[in-house]
């Protein structure tokens, strides 16, 4: 067997169906089929047989999907050490990010790190910060970047912290919050329960939610659109002018802050390259990218 036929079987099982397993393959639906039955004959036994939903996978099928994982993941730690064993920096540096940073941050810290070390490539997963730590576990990223630090146990560094605040088109009093429309966001539950527990503790009414949408890009839009006012970190509003900030704080008169953490298993500083982009990221100031 060869290392594509792995990858193969592995999108094969995530979709269930031979033409959209072809698809993310970018290969033809004949080919994929004809590769299924030259693996079929060489191991002796039937992986995969159809059904009136699509294909599924026989208990011989099912056993080779989930060595897939594994055999893929040892081969790409065969290849990282290898190249780590040479004198060059160079390799495929596997960063997770959250939506925001992906968008905001990385691209900035990528390209900075590419300058110093031009043999170096990226391949960026992009997704909620909660699902990063899962990344990691499975060893599919080398690198997490998160709002939230989510219990993680391995090794983790705080880059930045930002203050949170009320963001409006027009100046408003904290007092009249509850009777105001709120634009709300999807967000981790970690900072979701931070929002909440400040709103508790200096309201007895819920907030008026006026609208709720995806992502926070899409809140600041509405807020400079003058729709509502929104809690969110302050860094959000900092290239947008005329809008009114009021920074929250707790009980103690403490600013409440968000913080971003980078996320990584004690292991991975092995790799030159992965070390060198750690060290790299730690010395980085955050808030001016």
């Amino acid at each position: 067997m060869e290392d594509r036929d792995w990858i193969i079987i592995k999108v094969l099982y995530e979709y269930k169906n031979v033409t959209k397993a072809a698809q993310a393959l970018f290969i033809s639906q004949p080919s994929l089929t004809a590769r299924i039955r030259q693996l079929e004959e060489e191991l002796g036994v039937k992986m995969i047989y159809r059904g009136s939903r699509g294909i599924h996978f026989t208990p011989e099928g099912d056993y080779m999907a989930h060595c897939a994982q594994h055999m893929l993941t040892n081969i790409r730690q065969i290849k990282e050490q290898v190249i780590n064993m040479g004198a060059d920096i160079k390799g495929t540096l596997r960063v997770g990010a959250s939506n925001y940073l992906s968008k905001h941050k990385i691209p900035r810290l990528l390209g900075l790190f590419k300058e110093k070390y031009p043999n170096v490539e990226f391949n960026v997963s992009t997704t909620w910060s909660r699902d990063i730590c899962s990344l990691l576990n499975n060893q599919d990223v080398h690198v997490g970047f998160v709002r939230s630090d989510f219990g993680w146990r391995g090794e983790k560094h705080i880059l930045y912290e930002e203050p949170i605040c009320v963001a409006s088109k027009n100046a408003i009093s904290l007092n009249d919050l509850p009777k105001l429309p709120r634009i709300d966001y999807h967000t981790d539950d970690s900072y979701k329960l931070l929002l909440d527990t400040w709103w508790s503790n200096n309201y007895a009414l819920p907030p008026t939610i006026g609208m709720t949408v995806s992502y926070l890009d899409i809140c600041k839009s509405m807020v400079i659109n003058g729709l509502g006012y929104a809690i969110v970190p302050s860094n959000l509003l900092d290239d947008v002018k005329d809008i009114h900030k009021i920074y929250i704080t707790d009980k103690e008169e403490n600013l409440i802050l968000r913080k971003t953490w980078m996320l990584y298993q004690k292991e991975i500083v092995e790799l030159k390259m992965v070390k060198l982009f750690l060290d790299f990221a730690k010395e980085m100031d955050f808030t001016t990218i």
